[in-house]
This record gives structure tokens, C-alpha cells and sequence, in this order.
């Protein structure tokens, strides 16, 4: 089952961005920076009482007059409406009530989405409380009195946030249809994709709107086997500012990728791999799905017998953290290898769910040992016990080892070449924890 969006909206400078900092860093272990992932991080996965969500930063907008902070605070609150389950509209108790508070209020109060009024910088409760009250005029409900700078008034608020999640259910779970994303920048030909598959196919199930996010899922049958395709493509989005038009992108993203098994990250074969590519393939790396990048517009590339090996070379350097990942060269337009994509999907979501019972792993891992041995410093030797597989999805190890402060970055990444090398695993991330255990 998807985790629920929170989405943080209100006017610069009321501490969106201190309170998203506090939630990514106090109160979640957030994903270290991976090379070729933005760091300029607008989402991150918080957990409260067992209950984790996606919080997403709709802030940092810096208007150059007052028309367009209107404008633009309409953007962003339109965001947090159509991505979000839960939305905190953040206002500034020491700015008080502003008009442009009582605009964004009344877009939010309409949108039929669960509203948080939160109440910032109350620093000291019985100084600042009457001008709280004020925030009544808005008509979205009590407002909750935080302090996202003195760490005041969090609980409670998280406590709100989650009472409107919807209870733990199994239906999506009991759904084992795949899940495909499709993702990308802007115009890469997401929707030529999956319109290009409903024509060849000739079968549509279901074109509906997502219940909760606004990316289309459209069923397809090929072969007798329904996939269920995510297509983010219709932004709607037209602001000229390249800034927020892949703030808005990348939050279509994260919530696409979050309900997906393997994620087709789209690029664009003309105007070649981009930084804002690897962003987005970062967010489905980060979340463990399955991978494919597929390279759209191959029929508009000059070709030699080198421009295969030459474009891959260029997407392995630039996605050099996700080696991974399968890479297909395709036309929507022609239809070229798109029939071919179903396959390879089989195959990715096969090495997700794949499990290699214990014994095999540790004779891997002891062989790996033989043939390069263990890091050591000031004289104290790592020792690696055994190995174990505890998840799926992605596959998840846990190695035991005498102190993992000896278990070095570069010993993992081996001991994981050497487990690929034995069963491939194409298309998907592994994911490893050391844990340590006393000699007896």
C-alpha cells in the first residue's frame, strides 16, 4: 500500500523550510546524499507512531512582486492539492493574519482535501495564544501552535496529521498486478509511451484518475497479463520559472514512484542524459523499485556501429549510482522495441521479489573472503559470520560481523558485485545492513 503525502504550503518566510528539516532530520533517518541526486531535498520519508508518510516541501518561492507571489502562492497551494492526502498550511504568528493567508485558506478550504492550520513561531504559549486565536477567522479549523524553531508543539501536530490517514488496508496489497511508473522530465514522451502500447494492444481495462494523485492509471492487457501503467505526464503546470516547473515535476514523481513496482525513468535520446534525469532516476533508486531507463526519440539519432555502446557509456557515467539499471532504446512514435518493455518489466519485477536461501549466500560470501580479504585496522581484523536475506523488494541482506565499523563501504559494494555475478538481479537495487555479534 502507497504512504499517505503530507504537503507543506504557506507564504515565504513563515519556516516551511525550518519545519520540513525538523521532521527529515529528528524525526526520520532520511537516505544519505547520493551522487547525482539533488540535495536540495523537497521530500522525505517521515515516520510518527509506526505510521510513515511522504512529506513533501512545496516552499522556497521567492516572488519579485506582489502580483506574482499571488500568483505563484496560487501554484503552490494547486500543488499541494493534487498530490497531497493531508495538508499543513503553515502561517507566521509574529507577521499575523495577512490577506494573502486568507486567499491561499479559501483555495485550500475548497479543495475538499483534510486541512491542518498550524500556527508558527509561538515560541512562548502564554505570550503568543491571543494572537493564535486570531487564525479562527480562516475558517479551516482550530490552529495548532508549534514552534518549529524551539521543537514546540510537534507531537501534537503529528498527532493530527496522521488521525487522518486511512486505516491500514490490504486491497492494493491483494492487487499483484505490476505497477509500472512512467517518469521523466516534461515532453520525453511519457504519454506517447503508454498511448503507443493502448494502440498495439488494442485492450484497455481502465483509464481512471488516481483516487488520491492526480497521474492517470491505465490498465493494459498483453498476453493475457494486466499491468496497471502510472503515467505522470499531465502536469498542467506553465509557469516559465524552470525552478518551480521541476519542483513540480519531481513531486509528481515522488508520489508516482511511491505506488509503483518498476519505474521506466524516460529520457529523451535527442537532447541526450541531464542532470535533471538523474534526479529523478535518483528518487526511484532511493526507494528501492525497480529500474529501467528508457532512452524515447531513438528513431531521430544518427547511427553508427558505435552509438549504442557510446550513448550507454554516457548513461552509465551520469546514473554511475544506479549501474543496475537496464537501459532500452525505443521510438514511441515508430513503436520500436516498445513490445519488448513487457518482458524486460517481467524480468525486473522476477529479480525484486527473487530470494537465495542462506546457505547459498554465505558460501558466496565465504568464497568472496578467500579471494580478497577482509579490511583490518590497527591490527583488528573484520570477520564476516553469515549473511542472511530478510527482505524483498527491493532484496534486503543483513550481515553479521565482528565490528562494523571494519566493514568498509568498498567491502559491501564487493561482497554485492559477487552476489550479482551469481544471480544477476538486473534491474533492481540491493540493499545491505551489518549488524554486529559478539564472539562467544
Amino acid at each position: 500500500m502507497s504512504k499517505p503525502v503530507v504537503a507543506i504550503v504557506g507564504r515565504p518566510n513563515v519556516g516551511k523550510s525550518t519545519l520540513f528539516n525538523l521532521l527529515a532530520g529528528e524525526m526520520i533517518s532520511i537516505v544519505k546524499d547520493t551522487p547525482g541526486v539533488t540535495r536540495d531535498r523537497i521530500y522525505a520519508e517521515v515516520n510518527w507512531l509506526d505510521r510513515d508518510f511522504t512529506l513533501i516541501d512545496t516552499g522556497g518561492i521567492e516572488p519579485d512582486s506582489s502580483d506574482i507571489i499571488l500568483s505563484q502562492m496560487r501554484e503552490q497551494a494547486q500543488i499541494a492539492i493534487d498530490t497531497a492526502d493531508v495538508i499543513l498550511f503553515i502561517a507566521d504568528v509574529r507577521q499575523g493574519l495577512v490577506d494573502s493567508d486568507a486567499k491561499v485558506a479559501d483555495m485550500l478550504r475548497r479543495s475538499q482535501k483534510p486541512v491542518l492550520l498550524v500556527v508558527n513561531k509561538v515560541d512562548n504559549f502564554s505570550k503568543f495564544m491571543p494572537d493564535v486565536y486570531e487564525f479562527y477567522n480562516l475558517g479551516i479549523g482550530d490552529p495548532l501552535p508549534i514552534s518549529a524553531a524551539s521543537r514546540l508543539g510537534i507531537g501534537d501536530m503529528l498527532d493530527a496529521v496522521i488521525a487522518h490517514f486511512p486505516a491500514n488496508e490490504t486491497e492494493e496489497e491483494d492487487d499483484d498486478r505490476p505497477r509500472v511508473a512512467i517518469v521523466g522530465k516534461p515532453n520525453v514522451g511519457k504519454s506517447s509511451i503508454v498511448n503507443k502500447l493502448l494502440g498495439e494492444e488494442r485492450v484497455i481495462v481502465s483509464d481512471i484518475a488516481g483516487t488520491t494523485r492526480d497521474a492517470i492509471d491505465t490498465t493494459i492487457k498483453h498476453d493475457g497479463k494486466e499491468y496497471v501503467f502510472i503515467d505522470t505526464a499531465g502536469l498542467r503546470r506553465k509557469s516559465k520559472i524552470k525552478e518551480e516547473l521541476e519542483r513540480y515535476s519531481i513531486i509528481r514523481t515522488v508520489t508516482a514512484v511511491e505506488r509503483a513496482d518498476v519505474v521506466l525513468v524516460v529520457i529523451d535520446a535527442v537532447e541526450g542524459i541531464t542532470e535533471q534525469d538523474a534526479k529523478i532516476a535518483g528518487i526511484a533508486h532511493e526507494r528501492g523499485k525497480g529500474v529501467i531507463i528508457v532512452v524515447n526519440k531513438w528513431d531521430a539519432i544518427e547511427k553508427n556501429n558505435k552509438t549504442v555502446k557510446e550513448y550507454e557509456h554516457e548513461v552509465r557515467r551520469v546514473l554511475s549510482f544506479m549501474s543496475y539499471a537496464e537501459i532500452m532504446f525505443v521510438s514511441a512514435s515508430t513503436g520500436q522495441r516498445l513490445i519488448k518493455l513487457y518482458d524486460m518489466i517481467d524480468i525486473v519485477i522476477a529479480n525484486q521479489n527473487m530470494r537465495i536461501a542462506t546457505g547459498v549466500l554465505n558460501e558466496i560470501m565465504a568464497e568472496a573472503v578467500a579471494m580478497q580479504q577482509p579490511p583490518s585496522d590497527k591490527g583488528k581484523r573484520l570477520k564476516l559470520y553469515y549473511i542472511t536475506q530478510v527482505a524483498v523488494k527491493p532484496p534486503t541482506f543483513v550481515i553479521f560481523v565482528n565490528d562494523k565499523e571494519l566493514m568498509h563501504f568498498s567491502y559491501t559494494r564487493y561482497l554485492e558485485n559477487k552476489i550479482r555475478e551469481a544471480f544477476g538481479f538486473k534491474g533492481t537495487s540491493l540493499k545491505f545492513f551489518i549488524r554486529e555479534r559478539k564472539e562467544k
